[in-house]
């Protein structure tokens, strides 16, 4: 009977087994999911009332901008809710799951802001202005919204230039490399060479040598890239099982299809690995190149804001910096999955 069981559970979906699991909850384990879905509106609703209830420590300005961003994070998460609840009871349990493993992110979230607020606005704690309460960055953003646009375009467009090139380079080498024993020879003590170096080193100097800063900036993040993405193509071609390249080379295939039917499939795992290694040293590089040399950008921003005391607009460029990284980093892992959701079909 024992073997039976476990070859029907060999059998299963993980969607069927996570169904299983849900039909084998007690009463408490779903009145406890219950609390878990609806604790992170009581945390907003309490960070709310913390913000409206508790007096001041020193002069707010506009402090319903801080207000209308609490209500708006609630009200989107209520949204959220809906939307999980009404396609949960249509069949589709994927966004009930999402919103209940979330749950309680959201709720340290809300509480993380009303501690914040508490220990800023409310008591000092935390010394104003150099440490400001989030309705103090939120001003500083919206009345400097315009520059904060143009600095934050520049620094995507520099990202862009940089990373892209970086990338297209690092493939180009990397999988010539770890295909050809070769290539390798000649290119594997430049990269033994510069790993150890770290890629903020070499910014000042270039920030000398460029025609101009802008160029040399993006030679900076297209460096730290290319390090990180032709390391990881060339190991992850390397590592390829030569049984492959032996059988395809059994069924006749080419040179070319060796490489891009073969090498490059397995490796990609690797490759991927490797690009989202390369966006965290250009994230780095950019923000060390734009407060030493670069003329814009958020980095630039920043410095120049502290420059002037202007401690609200440093933690408003902070914050801006913040979600385009998060973002940036999502929309990789999104394109990773993608590429790779043959990985997940297999778990199955």
């Amino acid at each position: 009977m024992s073997k039976q069981v476990e070859t029907n559970m060999e059998g299963m979906t993980r969607q069927q087994l996570k169904e299983l699991e849900t039909k084998e909850m007690t009463p408490f384990q779903r009145f406890l999911e219950v609390i878990i879905v609806i604790l992170p509106f009581v945390c907003g609703i309490l960070a709310i009332q913390e913000y409206r209830l508790v007096p001041n420590n020193s002069t707010n300005r506009n402090p319903n901008t801080y207000l209308v961003f609490l209500i708006l994070l609630v009200a989107a998460y209520v949204i959220y809710g809906l939307v999980a609840a009404i396609k949960r009871v249509r069949g589709d349990k994927g966004v009930y799951e999402k919103l209940r493993f979330k749950a309680p992110l959201f709720s340290a979230l809300f509480l993380l802001l009303a501690g914040y607020d508490y220990l800023t606005l409310k008591t000092g704690i935390l010394t104003q202005p150099f440490v400001p309460c989030l309705n103090f960055v939120l001003n500083a953003a919206w009345n400097d919204r315009e520059m904060l646009i143009e600095c934050t375009i520049h620094t995507l467009w520099l990202l862009f230039l940089g990373y892209t090139s970086g990338v297209v380079l690092g493939l180009i080498t990397g999988i010539t490399c770890g295909y050809s024993k070769r290539c390798r020879y000649w290119v594997d003590p430049i990269i033994k060479f510069l790993g150890p170096i770290p890629t903020s080193t070499w910014i000042p100097i270039m920030m000398v040598v460029a025609k101009s800063l802008f160029g040399g900036a993006v030679f900076i993040i297209a460096l730290g890239s290319w390090f990180a993405v032709t390391v990881a193509s060339m190991n992850g071609i390397a590592n390829v099982d030569k049984d492959y390249f032996e059988a395809a080379r059994t069924l006749g295939a080419t040179e070319r299809q060796l490489v891009f039917r073969v090498a490059i499939p397995h490796a990609m795992p690797s490759i991927l690995s490797g690009c989202t290694q390369a966006m965290s040293s250009s994230c780095v590089a950019i923000m060390i190149a734009e407060m030493l040399g670069v003329k814009s950008g958020l980095g630039w921003y920043m410095n120049w804001a502290k420059s002037w005391a202007s401690y609200d607009k440093m933690f408003a460029a902070l914050f801006v910096i913040c979600i385009i990284f998060t973002v940036v980093t999502k929309s990789l892992d999104a394109v990773k999955r993608h590429v790779l959701r043959w990985q997940n079909g297999a778990e199955k």
